[in-house]
């Protein structure tokens, strides 16, 4: 069986090869360490795990061409992962590897009941090989806060592409939050799950950027948020989606979902499910189904409470079937929604408006601030 990139690290630091050092207070740059693979799935993993075992926090860990692995990259606390180009690094999955991540968070490989501390992971290719890796998992787990992806490109995922999580490899959940961090500027392609799947059993992994990614061809939703609260989800385009929803966005409090373009989906374009205690604003997006398909493009339910959203200067257009607009209390007590502006076309049902809601015309006072 194979052991884990992690075991290797930790074997190196455990035999004095590396030191621990302290967090400094804020990331810096203390060496560059660069890792020069060479397509060789004998060799590529070890030579990673022996850099990783000699960097110190700060340090920025360089990937130089094509790196075959077979085994989980840890993604240790403040140091920077980084390639040359999205061309110049590909990271592959060996055939046969059926990792369960390609990269992951070192809190989520070492079952810790906290959140790892900030790291980063930007500009280059992961190839997660899903054809030749039936049994895998995801290409990247993120366990850590202040933790950025961006200028990533992804593509054959098993499972999803990226999976931002609470819990740890062996499902211990986290004790303490997660948040600040940012998803940007990335290319998915072909996920079997969800480009982007945020899971949180808890109160945890809240107060993300997640912001002008291409997502497309996935066999689940595009993006699935299992807490979307504080949450700014803007400019990110979805696509040819073979799963049921675009963006799934649940328990939205104080959250945007805002300059989304959204062609084609299953069942439902954006489903944005409403805390009550404060609100949150949909505008600005444009969802589309060009293959004829209906469903409902644009849906908001109450979660809990007294929810309400301020739905503005959408976009909808469809090819004659589906529902534009669908406002539904769900299981809050009340649902509030201000809806202007929103231009719906060639759907069956424009508006749809459920039981205990209350559409709001907002406030307008020229010359007022």
């Amino acid at each position: 069986m194979r052991k884990r990139l992690t075991l290797l690290v930790a074997a190196m630091l455990a035999t004095g090869t590396a030191t621990a050092h302290a967090a400094p207070p804020e990331i810096k740059i203390l060496a560059e360490r660069a890792i020069n693979c060479s397509n060789n799935a004998n060799v590529d993993s070890r030579l990673i795990a022996a850099t990783l075992a000699r960097s110190a926090e700060g340090d920025a860990i360089v990937f130089d061409g094509t790196c075959l692995v077979t085994e989980t990259i840890p993604l240790l606390g403040n140091r920077s992962y980084q390639g040359r180009s999205r061309t110049g690094t590909v990271i592959q999955q060996a055939d046969g590897a059926n990792l369960p991540a390609i990269f992951a968070s070192d809190s989520y490989l070492d079952n810790s009941p906290t959140t790892g501390r900030g790291t980063a992971l930007r500009t280059m290719t992961i190839k997660a090989n899903s054809a030749t890796n039936p049994n895998a998992g995801d290409a990247v787990v993120l366990r850590s806060w202040q933790t950025f992806l961006e200028d990533v490109q992804i593509s054959d995922a098993r499972r999803h592409a990226i999976r931002l999580t609470n819990l740890s490899a062996n499902g211990t959940p986290l004790t303490n939050t997660q948040v600040n961090g940012r998803i940007a500027e990335n290319q998915i392609n072909r996920s079997g799950g969800s480009g982007l799947f945020v899971e949180d059993t808890g109160n945890s992994v809240t107060d993300w950027q997640l912001e002008d990614n291409y997502i497309a061809g996935t066999g689940g939703d595009g993006i699935h948020l299992e807490n979307a609260a504080g949450w700014m989800i803007n400019g990110n385009h979805v696509y040819d989606v073979d799963g049921d929803n675009a963006l799934y966005a649940h328990r939205l409090y104080g959250s945007s979902i805002s300059d989304n373009y959204i062609e084609d989906f299953g069942t439902v374009g954006v489903v944005a499910r409403v805390q009550g205690g404060a609100a949150s604003t949909i505008t600005g997006n444009r969802i589309f189904q060009n293959a004829g398909r209906g469903g409902t493009f644009l849906q908001v339910l109450g979660n809990y409470g007294n929810a309400k959203a301020a739905v503005n200067s959408n976009t909808i257009r469809g090819r004659g079937t589906g529902i534009g607009l669908d406002y539904q209390r769900g299981s809050a007590e009340s649902l509030e929604v201000t809806s202007n502006g929103n231009l719906v076309t060639d759907v069956e049902i424009d508006r749809q408006v459920g039981e205990g809601v209350t559409i709001n015309p907002g406030v307008l006072r020229l010359g007022q601030p």
